[in-house]
C-alpha cells in the first residue's frame, strides 16, 4: 500500500475543493489506502468497487450501517441480509416500479414539478438549486407518503442533518448530536401518522407500506418509520444533487444542452452520464466479512471499506476519456443505467442496489423536460461558473440561470 506520490487526504480542504485529481492519483498509485481518521480502507478502482458492491462471494456486509446510519434512521433495510432482507425488499420495492410507479406516482412527480416551475417561469431568472432541485424530490416523497407538504422546511432540515451525519467523516460532535436529535424528532412526527394511517388506509405510499405483507410478514411501525426516514434522506439529497448536476453539466456543454432540448429522449443519457461523471454520492462504505485481496493489498476481516464511487466512475480502464462529460459516449449503457445491471456505480449494485432508481429517473426525465419547456433559452447567469461542494455527497450549491419568459400570445381581432 505504498504510494509513489502523496495522496491528498479525503478530509483535507484541497480534496473537498476538487477530489478528481486525488482520485486519479489513488487509482494509479494507491488503489488501497488505510485511512487512520476514518479507520477504514479506501478503494478507488472500478474493478474493486464493483466487486465489493456485487459481492458474489459473500465477502462483504452492510454491518457498517449499524453505527453509520442506525443512530439517525433506526434499523433499516440496508442493514439486513439473507431472507430478512429479501422479504423487506419485497415489501417496499413494488411501489417504486411497474404500474404503481406509472399510475400512482408519475402524476405526483409531474404535479410537484409544475408547481415549482410555475412559481418562476414568468420571471426571467431562477436558481435551479434553491428554487427547484432542493424542493422537488422532497416534495414528491412527502406527497407520495401522503404527508403535509407544508412541513417541507422540517423535512428538508431533517434530511440535511441526516446526510451530514452520514458524511461526518471527521467525527464532529455537533453534527452527531444534530443527527441523533433528528431521529427523535422524526419518530415523534411519523409514528402517530403511521398509527392513524393503519386505521384509515388510503392510496398513498404510507398506506401501501402499512398494508404490505409477504409470506405472512408485515412491517412494524418502527420498520415503516425507519424506511420513511431513509427515503426522505436518500431520495431527497441524492436526487436534489443529481438534478442540479445534470443542469450544471449541460449548461457548461451548450452543444449537448441543445441536443437534449431538441430530443428529449436524450434526457436519460444525460442523467446516466451525470451519475457516472459527477455522481451525487461519492462514497459508500461496506464491511469485510473475511480477509479479501484487492488491488494493492489485502483487507482484513471485519474492516470498514470506503468505496470511492466518484473515483471508480472515472477509471480510465473502464471508460474512455473518463473526465469528459459526454452524453453520446458508447461505453455507458443507458438502457441498463437505472437497473441492478448498470455499468456505472452511482446506485451501488447487487442486492443493495438503490430501490428508488426508477423513481429518480422519472423525476429527472419529467423535471428536466418541464424546465426546458419553461425556459427554452436557459443559460447560466453572466460570469457564473458552477462549483461542486461536498465530500460524501457532492453537487452545485447554486445554479443561477437567465431566460426569456414565455408570455401567452394574444390575438386581437377587429
Amino acid at each position: 500500500m505504498s504510494t509513489a506520490q502523496p495522496v491528498p487526504d479525503i478530509l483535507s480542504p484541497e480534496f473537498a475543493a476538487n477530489p478528481y485529481p486525488a482520485y486519479r492519483t489513488m487509482r494509479e498509485t494507491a488503489p488501497l489506502i488505510w485511512h487512520e481518521a476514518t479507520q477504514s480502507y479506501i478503494i478507488s478502482r472500478y474493478e474493486d468497487v464493483e466487486r465489493v458492491f456485487k459481492d458474489k462471494a459473500g465477502e462483504f456486509t452492510t454491518d457498517n450501517y449499524d453505527w453509520q446510519i442506525e443512530p439517525v434512521h433506526g434499523r433499516t433495510i440496508l442493514q439486513l441480509s439473507g431472507r430478512e432482507h429479501a422479504v423487506r425488499r419485497a415489501l417496499v420495492a413494488p411501489a417504486f416500479r411497474g404500474s404503481d410507479l406509472q399510475d400512482k406516482f408519475l402524476p405526483v412527480v409531474e404535479r410537484n414539478s409544475r408547481e415549482l416551475v410555475d412559481a418562476f417561469r414568468h420571471t426571467g431568472s431562477a436558481d435551479l438549486v434553491a428554487d427547484y432541485a432542493t424542493r422537488f424530490p422532497v416534495n414528491v416523497i412527502a406527497d407520495m407518503l401522503g404527508l403535509d407538504k407544508a412541513d417541507h422546511a422540517r423535512f428538508h432540515r431533517w434530511y440535511t442533518s441526516v446526510i451530514a451525519f452520514l458524511g461526518n467523516l471527521s467525527g464532529d460532535p455537533e453534527v452527531t448530536a444534530a443527527g441523533e436529535r433528528t431521529r427523535v424528532e422524526f419518530a415523534e412526527y411519523m409514528l402517530p401518522i403511521i398509527r392513524e394511517r393503519r386505521d384509515n388506509l388510503g392510496d398513498d405510499l404510507l398506506s401501501t407500506l402499512c398494508a404490505a405483507e409477504v409470506d405472512g410478514v408485515k412491517m412494524s411501525d418502527e420498520d415503516i418509520k425507519a424506511f420513511c426516514s431513509l427515503l426522505l434522506a436518500a431520495g431527497g439529497e441524492t436526487t436534489d444533487k443529481a438534478i442540479a448536476s445534470v443542469f450544471a453539466n449541460l449548461l457548461t456543454h451548450p452543444d449537448q444542452l441543445a441536443a437534449v432540448r431538441e430530443d428529449r429522449g436524450l434526457i436519460p443519457r444525460a442523467f446516466a452520464e451525470t451519475l457516472r461523471c459527477t455522481p451525487p454520492v461519492h462514497m459508500i462504505m461496506r464491511q469485510s466479512a473475511t480477509e479479501v485481496k484487492l488491488s494493492g493489498g489485502t483487507v482484513p476481516a471485519g474492516a470498514t471499506v470506503t468505496c470511492l464511487i466518484g473515483a471508480a466512475n472515472r477509471d480510465g480502464s473502464r471508460y474512455r476519456n473518463p473526465d469528459s462529460f459526454d452524453i453520446f459516449r458508447d461505453d455507458l449503457t443507458t438502457t441498463t443505467a437505472f437497473s441492478a445491471a448498470a455499468d456505472h456505480l452511482a446506485f451501488a449494485l447487487g442486492r443493495h442496489f438503490c430501490v428508488g432508481a426508477l423513481l429518480a429517473k422519472a423525476e429527472v426525465e419529467i423535471g428536466v423536460g418541464q424546465l426546458l419547456d419553461a425556459m427554452p433559452d436557459m443559460r447560466l447567469a453572466d460570469g457564473f461558473e458552477p462549483v461542486e461542494q461536498g465530500v460524501f455527497t457532492r453537487g452545485p450549491q447554486s445554479l443561477p440561470v437567465r431566460f426569456t419568459p414565455i408570455t401567452a400570445v394574444t390575438t386581437v381581432t377587429g
